[in-house]
Parts: structure tokens; sequence; C-alpha cells
């Protein structure tokens, strides 16, 4: 019998990922299912990154790369951040790695010793805390609720500081909640943590480019330049360019935090495939039309959720101030008895009963630490989202409440 490492024991798979898989399973028994488990864009990579990746991998030997991208690709980055962000960054400051996840690995595997405490707000990204846990980190994961409109404020921040902080992550627009924060908020989330000098500060901007209503965005860097030298800037190409099979994510950082995730990655999977970095260079550097236009079809697919949701009176959800998901409370559906008998005891329930009864995949806010909850994705068709909605809508009709 092979022996697995204790390690992970205290790590758990994917949770949206088990959800996908779920219903891929249902669906081959011949169901009709809606999978709104994966955050993935419908929409094809914009044609120019396409054609520029496959034309370099016909003309040109595609060979290794430097660990931490190509000399090319890692301009693309600065000027990336340069021209969208107002931050200055030099090539021996970003990283490049097989998406945003790797390089949030590559990130704690470098600094986090057993018993280091990494603040995570809750809501909060289903990887975070497995991701902690894995390299013997202790998850912190103070509630962010919708009354704070699931963003951290500087009190509950200061709370949950000790000695044996060394991260906090934020994310945003958040997955699953879809909250930015505004500059004024970040500077005052600075102020606290120009008290701790031990804590580093993970921004996670992947959804960056997917903001409603005419917000702006502000990344954490440029919202607090003086933490600049603890700061790690998180982003890539997957949901902006859609671009998620591709495996290109980037981050800027202080020069030794960034030297140590290259030791991390030259022992691990060498460097990100060279066709791979290409097109993650022409999406920086190319138009950026298409990015503009998928966001518009994401406010759109926004709001026909929201105003579906909203006809249903025993669920509620906040409008998503970006990102492409929808966190659905469902505290009202918490004790209530299927047709068949069973008592929805958890936000667990509640999303088992929707595959199992309107045959919509959902992740359950258990995931992501605040329940109860269930996270949908909006990055499918207007005409599968309504579908949805009636679905969801049929079956909670059915319980006895």
């Amino acid at each position: 019998m092979t022996h697995i490492a204790t390690r992970l024991s205290v790590v758990k798979p994917s949770a949206s990922m088990a959800v996908s898989q779920a219903a891929k399973e249902l669906a081959a028994t011949g169901v009709d299912v809606i999978d709104l488990g994966l955050g993935e864009p419908d929409f094809a990579a914009p044609a120019h990154v396409t054609e520029i990746a496959f034309a370099e991998a016909r003309a040109n030997r595609m060979l290794y790369t430097a660990s931490l991208g190509t000399p090319d690709l890692r301009h693309a980055v600065c000027e990336k951040f340069r021209r969208e962000n107002g931050l200055d960054y030099v090539a021996d400051e970003i990283a490049v790695a097989n998406g945003a996840k790797q390089i949030i690995f590559n990130a704690l595997m470098a600094t986090v010793d057993a018993g280091d405490e990494l603040i995570l707000p809750a809501p909060y990204f289903v990887s975070y805390p497995e991701m902690a846990k894995l390299f013997g980190g202790v998850p912190v994961t103070p509630a962010c609720p919708a009354e704070s409109g699931f963003r951290l404020t500087p009190e509950v921040l200061e709370a949950a500081i000790t000695p044996r902080t060394r991260w906090l992550f934020l994310n945003m627009p958040g997955n699953p909640s879809g909250a930015v924060y505004s500059r004024s908020q970040l500077e005052a989330l600075g102020a606290v943590l120009d008290r701790h000098p031990q804590v580093m500060i993970l921004s996670d901007e992947i959804y960056e480019h997917i903001t409603f209503d005419g917000r702006d965005f502000v990344s954490f860097g440029a919202a607090c330049p003086q933490l600049r030298d603890r700061t790690l800037i998180v982003n890539g190409v997957s949901k902006a360019y859609a671009m998620t099979g591709w495996r290109v994510g980037y981050a800027a950082g202080p020069r030794d935090l960034i030297k140590a995730m290259a030791t991390v990655q030259s022992q691990s999977c060498t460097s990100v495939s060279a066709p791979a970095q290409r097109a993650a260079q022409a999406a920086l550097e190319g138009p950026q039309d298409e990015v503009q236009t998928f966001r518009e079809a994401f406010e759109r697919r926004r709001d026909l959720v929201v105003e579906g949701i909203r006809q249903i009176n025993t669920l509620t959800l906040d409008p998503p101030e970006g990102a492409f998901y929808a966190y659905i409370g469902c505290a009202a559906l918490i004790g209530a008895r299927t047709p068949s008998g069973t008592v929805l005891e958890d936000d667990v329930a509640v999303t088992k009963y929707l595959l199992d009864v309107a045959h919509v995949a959902a992740v359950p806010g258990s995931a992501y630490g605040l329940s109860p909850y269930f996270r949908i994705s909006t990055a499918t068709s207007e005409a599968q989202l309504s579908e949805a909605v009636s679905r969801i809508a049929r079956a909670v009709a059915k319980l006895d409440r």
C-alpha cells in the first residue's frame, strides 16, 4: 500500500473542482445538468493571441526558458503594471508561473514555516487555506459578512493579527463575493499593517479587469506604496483574456521574495511552457478591446442573475461589484424539508438538493469559509443562466419550510 505523506491529511481537494466532477458524472447518466461550479470564461481567447503563439511555435524552437519567465514577457508584465496600475517594477521583481495558483504556492513554500498564521478574510478563494495547511501554516479566517460588503475592515484586521502572523491575503474583486475595495478602504488597511512589520501582504488581483457599475480598480500596491517591500501582487491572463488553459500567472514583489520563489520553481516545474509565455506576452501587449467586451458581457450576466434571484424571496444576493460569481444567501432554506423528507441542515445539503432536483451545480459557502451561502459562476451564456435561475426557483418552491 502506498504511503501518503501525513501533511496531506489536513488538505482537502478543490471544492469547485469536486462539484464540477459531480456534475459531469450526473450528466454522463443522461441528465441535463447546468454546471455553474467552475469559474471559467466561456469565450475564446483573443484571436491574435492564439495566432501569435502558434506562429512562434512553428517558426522557432521552443526551448526551456529562464525559470521566472522570458525577458520579453517579464518586460511586458512591467509595462502592464506601469500602464494600468501606476506601479514601477523591473524584471528581477517579476515572477511568471503556471497560473496565479502556482505563484501563490511558490510564495508560501518560500516563506511559511510550521505554525505561521495567514489571515484569509472569509469568504476566501477555496485554495488559500489548503495551501497554507500544506506548508504547516495556520489559516486565520475572520468573517467578513454581507453587512460589511464582504470586505475586511481595519478593526477586524487588527484583531486578527498576532506575533505569528506571516501573511494577509486580499482578493479583489473577490472570489466568491465580487467585493471591490476602494482606495480609501485599502489605505485604512494599510494603516493597520504599518504597525505590524512582520506581516506580508498578498494581493490577488486576477479579476482586476472585471469590475461593474463604472468602478475603478485600485491595486493594493498603488494604494499603499509604503508597504511595497512586503507586498506581492498576483495576477495572470486566465480571467481577463479567457486564457484559463494556457496557465500563465505573474506577480510583482520584493527581490528577495521573487528570488526565493525562483528557487522553488526551478526545482519543480522549471518554467512555464514557452508557447504559453509568448501567448501571454501577446495578450498584455496587444489590443485590449476584447477585455472590455468580455467585461460588458459579464456585467449583463451579473444583472440577469441579480434580477432573477431577487424574484426568489427565500434567497438573497447583494449585487457583485466585480468578478463573475454570485454568492447567494440561503439562510431561509436551512431547516427546510425536501419533497423526499430530507432536512436541509446546511449549505452543503442545499447544493446537493439543487444538483439532484434542479440539476444545477453550485458550490456550498462552507468551502469559502462563510455560510450559509452557495456560489454559482456567471461565466456562461445568458440563456444558460436564465434557465439555471428558473430551475433554482422551481426547486426552492418545492421545499416545505
